[in-house]
């Protein structure tokens, strides 16, 4: 079995979904993205693109779907997506980010509108958001999370676990994208058991563990990842709509099993997992020579 979850130890640029397009490559395993978010101004390009066929997605989940077998869309490996836009002077949100502005969710095929955010038109006119259903507050957005996100997640879960091979990748600095959805007993955001359970034990969902940062590579062994987290905990829920423990945090309580350094890769390298794959070559058997 070789269930890998990519996690970045930077918050912004790592380099999760270069590794993990190159593990999809060598293991010929399909790649997932639980959650996932861009941004209106900083990640326009990607925006227009996805929206102006109806769909909302980011780079990574595209990259991801090209990289697996069989051909999935990128919301087949990305169940939810999260747009954001810049807010500057607007204070905390939502969801606790000062100066970005929490936009709308896509959760699987629905979608989930901030109502005090500024929608852009395109969004409005290709987005089906006059059906969507319209959050206001902390509380509103807890509710919905545990009516629609968190079945979402615990399905993507479900999945994973019954997958042999599988490349699970982290967002920002997260240490594990699927909290708050397996067994342990986690709760979901605003304090309340998670309703939709994932059957087996938490800290067999991954084999290995690989925490990416530019210019090195460290892996973990998945069990002792997970017992990790659970000693870390997770961030204050009922303030941030959300629980997540952080990656950072993690580390001072697991050791790795390897470390290797990592190439500086050309923008055209990146974008191949082919060429990626042959540049990181060392990491790679670093993580699929522990994974069995």
């Amino acid at each position: 079995m070789s269930r890998v979850l990519v996690a970045g130890a930077d918050r912004v640029d790592a380099g999760k979904t270069t590794l993990s397009t190159a593990l999809c490559h060598r293991l010929d395993a399909p790649g997932r993205k639980p959650r996932a978010g861009n941004d209106y101004w900083f990640d326009h390009g990607d925006y227009r693109r996805a929206v102006g066929d109806g769909r909302l997605y980011g780079t990574d989940a595209r990259r991801l779907a090209a990289a697996s077998p069989d051909d999935p869309t990128p919301e087949d490996c990305n169940p939810v997506h999260r747009l954001w836009r810049p807010d500057p002077g607007g204070g905390r949100g939502l969801v606790g980010r000062e100066g970005r502005q929490f936009v709308l969710d896509r959760v699987a095929g629905s979608y989930v509108v901030n109502a005090r955010a500024s929608v852009p038109e395109t969004a409005r006119e290709h987005l089906p958001t006059a059906d969507a259903v319209r959050v206001d507050s902390v509380a509103e957005l807890n509710a919905v999370t545990r009516r629609r996100h968190l079945p979402a997640l615990a399905a993507a879960a479900r999945e994973v676990r019954g997958l042999d091979r599988v490349v699970v990748e982290s967002y920002g600095d997260v240490a594990r994208p699927l909290q708050g959805v397996a067994t342990d007993g986690a709760t979901a955001p605003g304090g309340e058991r998670a309703s939709d359970a994932v059957d087996g034990p938490p800290t067999d969902l991954y084999d290995r563990v690989a925490v990416v940062e530019p210019g090195r590579l460290c892996v973990y062994d998945g069990p002792r990842w997970m017992r990790a987290c659970e000693a870390v905990g997770g961030g204050d829920s009922r303030r941030t709509g959300r629980l997540e423990s952080r990656v950072g945090d993690v580390l001072s309580h697991v050791d790795p099993r390897s470390t290797v350094d990592l190439p500086a890769l050309d923008g055209e390298t990146r974008v191949d997992p082919d060429r990626v794959a042959a540049a990181y070559e060392p990491a790679l058997d670093a993580v699929v020579g522990t994974t069995g």
